[in-house]
């Protein structure tokens, strides 16, 4: 059957177990979602369970059922990390071989002083910390001073957070561009982060103006064949952002996971031929980072309830695959990404139903199955699994 259509729907965080490495990242039996159902007594996933879920081999917390009606299985990561960039980068073919740099101690003096400089003014934090706690700590500092607050986490990542009435929003992104070209070559981190917020001493709120700067990746992504066919790559979420804006045809930008199925139910009901590229980073941000457990289990049952929305827009000649870029186990230790398989749920009237593709050696093969599937250049890594799933 002909497919000219292939939506990738990347829940954020939701790993499915440890990786055979996973202690060598500081992760031991750390499981996203087996975890979550444990601690929370269960989780109703029923959508997801219906189109094969619980099928996967190894899950933990969604029952198999007998007749799946979508593809399933899941991947393992051959990349040496476990952060945003890395497993997006994955999806789309690209193997990195080292890990981006982290800055668990704070950026180094040389940094620091050559970003003040550059900005015209002193900063505060310099340290790795939660986003939310280090506004309620320095966030009265900063209205007072006028100093941005650099902080970091255990990511790949250069974040500056300030009160939207204090720095507006477009010096808050100048100083995030002057931070990208200062982070390059021996300093080189994934991202650069704006982290706009608002509010009074006690009731700091971040708003949806987050934006991210990111490293170009390093070679041609299944974006960049799929843009130089002609095909149409729509980015939703913080997609361009991971991608640096490369390969994309047409981006929205979301404020939550709602909006994000919204843009994603909009971008199927137009007339495109290509990828709709979909991440939902609130199960991430909101609740891996703050180990919030209850709070996650909440947002993938909301996710799931919203399943059958996306799949009544499909056309005939669409695909759907669920998965993910990374864990964060809510139940770990920490405040880390963790070192986790990744599932995969294929679904479309193409889609052999009840289909096991099992455990998958790289995220890049879900790259070369799509470029597989489109007809256009493979990046060279990753395995196809077309000839499984498509009837």
């Amino acid at each position: 059957m002909t497919v000219n259509r292939v939506v990738l729907f990347v829940l954020d965080s939701v790993g499915i177990g440890a990786l055979p490495d996973a202690e060598a990242f500081g992760d031991i039996q750390v499981n996203t979602l087996g975890n979550i159902a444990r601690k929370t007594g269960g989780i109703n996933l029923p959508n997801l369970q219906r189109l094969g879920l619980g099928n996967i081999d190894g899950l933990v917390g969604v029952a198999a059922i007998d007749r799946p009606k979508g593809a399933f299985g899941r991947s393992m990561e051959v990349s040496m990390g476990k952060d945003t960039t890395t497993g997006h980068w994955e999806l789309a073919g690209l193997h990195l071989k080292e890990p981006f740099k982290t800055y668990g101690d704070g950026f180094p003096k040389e940094v620091m002083d050559a970003f003040e400089k550059a900005i015209g003014r002193k900063s505060l934090g310099n340290k790795a910390a939660s986003g939310t706690e280090i506004i309620e700590e320095l966030g009265q500092q900063h209205m007072a001073t006028g100093m941005p607050i650099v902080y970091t986490s255990a990511d790949s990542v250069f974040q500056i957070a300030a009160h939207e009435e204090i720095i507006p929003l477009e010096e808050l992104y100048k100083m995030c561009s002057i931070a990208r070209e200062i982070m390059m070559g021996e300093h080189a981190v994934a991202r650069i982060i704006a982290r706009p917020f608002i509010g009074k001493p006690g009731s700091f709120e971040r708003t949806p103006n987050r934006r991210d700067f990111s490293l170009e990746p390093f070679d041609k992504t299944m974006l960049d064949y799929a843009k130089e066919a002609g095909l149409d790559v729509v980015a939703i979420g913080k997609i361009e952002d991971i991608f640096n804006g490369k390969g994309i045809t047409e981006a929205t930008h979301t404020k939550d996971n709602m909006a994000g199925v919204d843009e994603t139910i909009a971008a199927l009901e137009r007339n495109s031929r290509g990828i709709i590229f979909t991440n939902l980073v609130d199960f991430d941000s909101k609740y891996g980072h703050r180990r919030d457990p209850e709070g996650y289990k909440r947002a993938l049952e909301e996710t799931d309830a919203r399943i059958p929305q996306l799949l009544e827009r499909m056309k005939p000649e669409d695909i759907i695959i669920f998965t993910a870029d990374h864990g964060n186990d809510p139940t770990y230790k920490g405040s880390d990404h963790t070192r986790e398989y990744i599932p995969i749920v294929i679904y479309g009237s193409a889609i052999k139903e009840g289909v096991n593709i099992g455990t998958r050696k790289s995220f890049a093969d879900i790259a070369a199955t799509i470029s597989d599937i489109l007809n256009i250049p493979s990046t060279g890594k990753g395995e196809s699994f077309k000839q499984l799933i498509i009837k």
